[in-house]
């Protein structure tokens, strides 16, 4: 595999290169060698916090909602996260050999008009998942200032939809998320390396609360499976599929975060650590304390702010509330708002900043009122799976292009150009579209077509495998031709 620092072309040096401008910008160029500075640590710390969140915490009580037992919802939890470390492992290649943002190297098999139709998705999928993860953070900050003073939810006034108090509530979150992502990418960086191990600490003081009360693994843990057959082996991996839909739209943008790393060998660590390992820990836990709640109230309790609410120690909601509120914002400022500012940054290179993006991106998010959402939280989980499968094709075009058709080699000034090699017809790469679409289709047909319903289950498989495969096949027709 190519050394991570092969490529060592300045953003200066690009500048005068006859680039065109509505591609290029500092934040689109590649990052110098000397701003590599992200070790296998900050890689592993960022992950963490992305994959420590509500949802990640709540995915056990999914899976087993299936009808798993608990040693199968970990092993579904190992299986996927380790698929999905492979994918963003070699995706991530790319990124950190040449310092480049997904929004450019997409531009290699789309062509820099092209490319702008996977940015836009990708970049509407991540604007909307921080929306509504915002609101379901601002719900912590409001039951904290709640329990510090019990009038806060008298104000009752409703405006949108939305309760004053919970107005107020998500201001503040959003004033949050305003200062981290108002120095750039650094800035976030810092807070991950804070955010993402605090996360795991406190998890670790749940657990062993868990493991006291609970008499060891708990009654969990004793529960028989559910499942049998080739229709248990189908809803098994229906449950893997799942739990890769919710990180399978980052596999296409990881380059986002890699371009920033040292070396390759910093990457694959980070990402091994702070990936596969530390979800299927962060799941162990969760079942572990969950497990322990069927002890103490007689019922599985999976949602953390409710397990907050049953113990009903003041302090313990308040430290507790903000963890999720810290967990919350990690995940938001690294895998939302971060790809959300380099798409919008590609739509607008003369306009927009990393930092002047994210301030969009906070407005934007506002506009797709997600308390309403989230009256309705099936409805979010089936568009964004939809989608989620959409995005499989590009992920398998970016891995056929850099590593078969391009065999790990990209003229980088060329990305910034539009009648460059990269160019085609246009700014119009057809065989990339095209293996979009048809990948796209294949991905998603067992949601139109009922005869090819169980394929459903490997729908993002399918769509990485028949997105490749198109896309080399035409690639190679095309210059032929």
């Amino acid at each position: 595999m190519a050394s991570a620092t092969t490529f060592e072309a300045q953003p200066e040096e690009l500048s005068g290169a006859g680039l065109e401008p509505g591609l290029y910008n500092a934040d689109l160029a590649p990052v110098p060698l000397a701003r590599r500075d992200w070790t296998w640590i900050n890689m592993s710390t960022v992950w963490m916090g992305m994959v420590h969140n509500v949802v990640a915490y709540e995915t056990a009580a999914g899976l087993m909602a299936l009808g798993m037992n608990a040693w199968q919802a970990i092993a579904a939890t190992a299986i996927a996260y380790f698929v999905l470390f492979f994918a963003m492992w070699f995706n991530a290649v790319s990124g950190t050999r040449y310092g480049l943002p997904f929004c450019v190297l997409i531009r290699s098999s789309f062509g820099p008009r092209g490319a702008q139709l996977p940015v836009l998705i990708r970049g509407f999928v991540a604007i909307f998942w921080f929306a509504v993860q915002g609101y379901a953070g601002s719900q912590a900050i409001d039951a904290i200032l709640g329990t510090l003073w019990q009038p806060w939810t008298t104000f009752s006034l409703s405006i949108l939809g939305l309760s004053l108090h919970g107005w107020v509530s998500l201001g503040l979150f959003w004033a949050l998320h305003g200062w981290i992502v108002s120095h750039g990418v650094h800035r976030i960086r810092n807070f991950e390396l804070f955010a993402g191990p605090l996360v795991i600490i406190v998890g670790v003081m749940a657990t062993i609360w868990g493991l006291r009360v609970g008499h060891g693994l708990g009654p969990l843990f004793s529960q028989p499976s559910h499942l049998s057959g080739s229709h248990g082996w189908l809803i098994f991996a229906t449950g893997v599929t799942g739990l890769l839909g919710t990180w399978c739209t980052f596999a296409v943008n990881i380059p986002d975060l890699s371009r920033f790393v040292r070396s390759e060998r910093d990457q694959v660590i980070g990402q091994l650590i702070g990936l596969p390992i530390t979800a299927v820990v962060f799941t162990l836990m969760s079942v572990i304390v969950t497990s322990a709640t069927v002890i103490v109230y007689g019922k599985p309790i999976w949602n953390p702010v409710n397990l907050l609410l049953a113990i009903g120690h003041p302090l313990l909601l308040i430290f507790g509330g903000i963890t999720i509120v810290i967990a919350t914002l990690s995940v938001n400022v690294a895998a939302n708002i971060m790809p959300a500012c380099y798409d919008l940054v590609n739509l607008f290179p003369r306009r927009l900043n990393f930092s002047s993006a994210g301030m969009a991106v906070l407005a934007i998010g506002l506009l797709f009122f997600p308390w309403v959402w989230f009256q309705n939280a099936d409805s979010i989980f089936k568009v964004l799976s939809a989608i989620g499968g959409v995005l499989g094709p590009v992920t398998g075009i970016m891995l056929a292009d850099y590593f078969g058709l391009r065999h790990q080699h990209y003229d980088v000034a060329d990305l910034y150009r539009y009648d460059g090699r990269y160019g085609a017809s246009g700014g119009w790469n057809y065989a990339g579209i095209i293996a979009f679409v048809i990948g796209g289709f294949a991905a998603l047909s067992g949601l139109v077509v009922p005869a090819l319903a169980p394929f459903y289950a490997f729908s993002w498989f399918i769509g990485v495998a028949v997105g490749a495969i198109v896309y080399l096949a035409l690639s190679r027709t095309l210059a032929r031709a």
